[in-house]
């Protein structure tokens, strides 16, 4: 492998850690918090139409809403401007609200560039996962905690961010093809059959390296 193959993955995975660090900082030290602007609520409120989607949306911290609305404006000024292509650019990381502290998050950016088998077996509980289950009082769906020890809850969460997403925006009532495009968007291209679904798939995934 070049240098310049390895220099540049380690880049982006130095950007990504000082990207969600920043999320987890006070405003005075630079910290990013608070409302959305007028125009990334604009934006928001063009897409997700329900409040049931807003909410949704509203769960996710600071640094991931920055990286939904990054993605949706890296699509849209490609020119896109499909309604299930940026719901989803917009709720594909949701479920990461389950729980990604910052010293998880930092573990997962360095396994993953460094040690992703590592990282597939934190991602894999020791025993069988109990299902993902209808969470009674919120009227969505979670991972079950007793599956798995505590520690472990947010390897888990990162592992199945797409599926427990893709739950809660069917729920809230998305757009089907949003749905599938939120359940595969770290899957490979031609888990949809059709053609022009596998192109909005390669354009979220492409919008999604990109930010």
């Amino acid at each position: 492998m070049t240098l310049s193959k390895i220099t540049h993955p380690v880049r982006y995975r130095v950007y990504q850690f000082f990207s969600a660090l920043k999320a987890y900082l006070p405003a005075w030290a630079g910290g990013v918090h608070g409302e959305l602007s007028a125009t990334d609520q604009v934006l928001v409120e063009s897409f997700l139409s329900t409040m049931a989607q807003r909410r949704l949306f509203a769960k996710m911290s600071p640094n991931d809403q920055r990286h939904a609305l990054a993605v949706a404006r890296t699509l849209q000024q490609a020119g896109y401007q499909q309604l299930p292509l940026l719901q989803a650019a917009l709720l594909h990381d949701v479920a990461k609200s389950l729980g990604q502290p910052i010293i998880h998050r930092v573990a997962i950016v360095l396994l993953e560039a460094f040690w992703p088998q590592a990282l597939t077996r934190l991602s894999t509980p020791f025993s069988n996962p109990k299902p993902i289950l209808p969470d009674q009082s919120h009227s969505a769906f979670i991972i079950q905690p007793s599956s798995f020890s505590y520690w472990r809850r947010p390897f888990i969460i990162h592992a199945h961010h797409p599926a427990i997403g893709a739950a809660w925006a069917k729920e809230a009532n998305c757009d089907p093809l949003a749905v599938d495009l939120i359940l595969l968007h770290q899957a490979s291209l031609d888990s949809l059959a059709d053609t022009y679904h596998q192109t909005l798939l390669e354009k979220l995934q492409w919008a999604d390296n990109l930010n």
